[in-house]
């Protein structure tokens, strides 16, 4: 270990710089979908002895090698964990293909700044002894965060979900979110390269311990069952309908395939859409205005009975060159929209374009073909329906943000009851992208206490209780229906109640902790 410890120190040029991307690629494989949890020690205990090799003859010149270093360690992690960008690209590859390097590596290439950011606050409170876990702990997490709100946040695969994503290992995110697990698991997965010093193993083995309490805690807090909410029967509808065919000539096609699936027997228990009580339909679901279309909303009203819709759809205000449209989750029943929620946190480039002026005329656009891209939403509302506690509706990619999700509760007179997320991952095709958005949204699960429906049209579909377990589900890729129960919510996790209060003295909790050094005997 000693002898491996000091190659990586004393690395120079291109083999430090490799060391450090190798080592960060390596760690996405304790993301989703293959979850191999010791693949994170890679990358954490390369970190600590990359930065310990950071130490330079001027103060600058020992900066810009720590940056260094947590970059190409950033761009490995990123590039692994977020190769599967490059198919969306490709789903529509005459319009978009020549844009791919952007996306798989451009992003990475960006993404990577925060985890050079992150040594750098580490390097600066760096120090000989185990206090240096502690600042690598303080420093990546304190980065992480910032990544989750810096131009708009993109949070997605945040070094806490190597806990995050594992079911028994995330449930202390309860009591301090996401943020609290990524301290935890930069402490934890650091912790080995102590183990290259003079024979301290006091902090690696006081780490294993710790994450040994954490699956403690999370098997015991699993034992518990919530319960169902009486007389409600819920239908995901999965239709694993291709992009190609969202377009206003496959309207009746569309329709009839959603309204067929909606009504498919499925058990003696549930025959058809009449023993459903509520339906989910997954985002954007039509190629066309579905409340400004009365024969579609017709139709609907005489096939689907007494079930009341939940439904992604596109929704438009205003006419002509001032219509403005929104990414909504629409409530349909009795042939007429009761109620809509508007995406509030759009996609850059995905469903609008930043610098319109500038890059329009560059002859760049959004990959959602309409004029203009998306609104955002302005309103917070949860969406209400007979036999159902106040749902907490988020569209696609607005439920990896555990801050906005917790402050739009927070902010509410009342506590929802269930959370709903739709969503169309097709654009991603069969790859690990789908996983790890079923994975964060899974989390929010277990930091609010409450349940989730989630329609995907090509998946990943489920009920969620609010432990995160699955009640029901459809895997990827595949035309399916889910039918199941509604979970009882729990009462207020800590986390619901204290966002920012319990990651924070975990935060602080480390940064005193790499004030620590050794005694001198």
């Amino acid at each position: 270990m000693f002898a491996l410890a000091q190659r990586v120190i004393l690395a120079e040029s291109w083999r430090r710089r490799l060391i450090a991307f190798g080592g960060g690629a390596f760690g996405a494989l304790a993301l989703a979908p293959v979850g191999f949890l010791p693949a994170f020690f890679v990358p954490m205990t390369l970190a600590v002895w990359l930065i310990d090799g950071s130490g330079a003859e001027s103060f600058w010149s020992g900066l810009r090698r720590a940056a260094g270093a947590g970059w190409w360690l950033g761009f490995g992690y990123f590039v692994a964990g977020l190769w599967w960008l490059g198919a969306a690209f490709l789903a529509e590859a005459d319009r978009f293909a020549w844009a791919l390097p952007l996306g798989v590596l451009g992003l990475p290439a960006v993404l990577a700044v925060f985890t050079a950011l992150g040594f750098v606050f580490a390097w600066l409170l760096w120090s000989a002894g185990p206090a240096r876990v502690f600042a690598l702990a303080a420093g990546l997490s304190a980065a992480e965060w910032l990544r989750g709100f810096v131009l708009s946040g993109f949070p997605w695969n945040d070094f806490g979900m190597v806990l995050g994503g594992n079911l028994v290992l995330a449930q202390t995110a309860s009591i301090w979110g996401l943020s609290g697990l990524t301290i935890l698991s930069v402490l934890i997965f650091s912790s080995p390269a102590l183990l290259a010093g003079e024979g301290r193993k006091t902090v690696p083995i006081a780490a294993l311990a710790l994450l040994a309490g954490v699956a403690l805690f999370g098997s015991l807090r699993l034992w518990a069952s919530p319960g169902e909410v009486r007389g409600v029967k819920i239908r995901i509808v999965q239709p694993n309908v291709p992009l190609e065919d969202f377009r206003a000539d496959r309207r009746d096609h569309l329709l009839d395939h959603y309204i067929s699936l909606s009504d498919r027997a499925t058990s003696p228990q549930t025959s058809g859409v009449g023993d459903v009580t509520h339906l989910f339909w997954p985002e954007s679901s039509f190629p066309f205005i579905l409340s400004r279309d009365g024969a579609a909303l017709s139709l609907l009203a005489a096939r689907l009975q007494n079930a009341v819709l939940f439904t992604g759809a596109a929704r438009a205000e205003g006419e002509g060159r001032k219509t403005q449209y929104f990414n909504a989750v629409q409530v349909i029943f009795g042939g007429e929209v009761k109620e809509s929620y508007d995406k509030r946190h759009l996609v850059p480039f995905g469903e609008y374009l930043p610098f319109t002026g500038l890059l329009a005329r560059l002859g760049i656009s959004q990959f959602v073909a309409i004029p203009g891209g998306f609104n955002s939403g302005q309103s917070s509302r949860f969406l209400t329906a007979p036999g159902l506690p106040p749902v907490l509706p988020m569209v696609c990619y607005e439920s990896i943000f555990p801050y906005e999700i917790a402050d739009r509760i927070s902010s509410a007179p009342l506590r929802p009851g269930v959370m709903l997320n739709v969503t169309n991952d097709g654009w991603f095709g069969i790859t690990s992208g789908p996983y790890q958005h079923f994975a964060q949204s899974r989390l929010r699960t277990i930091e609010q206490g409450l349940p989730m429906i989630r329609a995907a049209n090509t998946g990943i579909s489920a009920i969620l209780d609010p432990y995160g377990r699955t009640v029901a589900m459809a895997p990827l890729g595949v035309e399916a229906v889910v039918d199941g129960g509604l979970p009882k919510a729990l009462p207020s996790t800590l986390f619901s109640k204290y966002p920012y209060v319990a990651p924070f003295i975990l935060w602080i909790f480390v940064l005193v902790g790499a004030f620590i050094r050794p005694r001198r005997i």
